[in-house]
């Protein structure tokens, strides 16, 4: 069904963390003849939104949320960017629907994985009728695809830390923790927690500055999707930065499973990883070996 006729239906919302994404999902959705309402959550506000209709409540006001939903007619619901920290049960305000559920609510931030707690929240979204839908259902372009990306690919070591750091990956997806894997020289030497894809590959560069990872060797940065994780929030990123990142980690290039990841600032990206020598390459999780063998 079309954007257009979808609209018809009710109003489209976007939930705006951080980030470059919630702006291209803006984007993509006006230029589809949609007119999304922009939802921006305190702390986490890093561009201006005066050029959409929109409003600013804290990440854990449901009331403000059910207020805005009602008074604009949303039916849609896109949840798209980052959120640096989760709340303190303190700033949880519950509307009259969910208020019910803050024991719940609670026990899942204190306790829950990122998944488990975006799972928590489309249900509480997905009151009366509303639909949440994911970012790549609006930019369906941001999607990785399968193969390198730019003109550099993967060498014969480079399959062999892709595959390590996939099967590391996939691991620590389903403990709900993280989403990429670092591996070099076929070891894998750093894993995604709660400081993100950046902060994890500022620890790699630490640790090739500290000779705790040999120089010889270059390594992989992996992000797959969770095995369990909804489609429709969290997709795994990257963009110019990660390249970025990955090189001054000492890194040969990225790997992103095709279909279930987003690709932000593409041909910035390309041709940041041309110029560093750095590959960009997507991955089929429905074939062997990821489609590199």
């Amino acid at each position: 069904m079309s954007l257009a006729g979808d609209a018809a239906k009710g109003r489209l919302a976007i939930i705006a963390g951080n980030g470059l994404l919630p702006a291209y999902v803006a984007e993509a959705a006006r230029a589809a003849g949609d007119e999304p309402f922009i939802i921006s959550l305190k702390g986490e506000l890093d561009r201006s939104w005066q050029d959409y209709d929109h409003a600013v409540i804290g990440v854990a006001d449901f009331a403000a949320l059910e207020g805005i939903f009602c008074k604009n007619d949303i039916r849609r619901v896109v949840m798209s960017g980052g959120v640096r920290r989760r709340p303190e049960w303190r700033e949880i305000r519950p509307s009259w629907k969910t208020i019910g559920k803050v024991p719940s609510v609670i026990r899942t931030l204190l306790s829950g994985g990122d998944d488990t707690v975006l799972q928590m929240v489309i249900k509480l979204i997905e009151t009366d009728g509303r639909r949440v839908i994911g970012a790549q259902e609006i930019a369906p372009d941001l999607l990785a695809s399968v193969g390198p990306a730019g003109v550099v690919a993967p060498g014969k070591d480079d399959i062999t830390d892709i595959l390590k750091a996939a099967e590391a990956a996939n691991a620590l997806g389903l403990l709900d923790v993280g989403q990429g894997a670092v591996s070099v020289g076929g070891r894998v030497v750093a894993l995604e927690g709660p400081e993100g894809t950046d902060g994890m590959l500022e620890r790699v560069a630490s640790l090739r500055t500290a000779g705790r990872i040999s120089a010889r060797r270059k390594g992989v940065l992996v992000k797959l999707c969770k095995p369990q994780q909804d489609l429709r929030a969290d997709l795994p990123s990257i963009g110019p930065s990660t390249v970025e990142n990955a090189r001054k980690a000492g890194l040969a290039g990225i790997a992103v499973e095709a279909g279930r990841a987003l690709v932000l600032e593409r041909e910035a990206l390309i041709a940041a990883a041309n110029a560093s020598g750095l590959f960009v390459t997507g991955l089929d999780r429905g074939l062997p070996s990821w489609g590199l063998a």
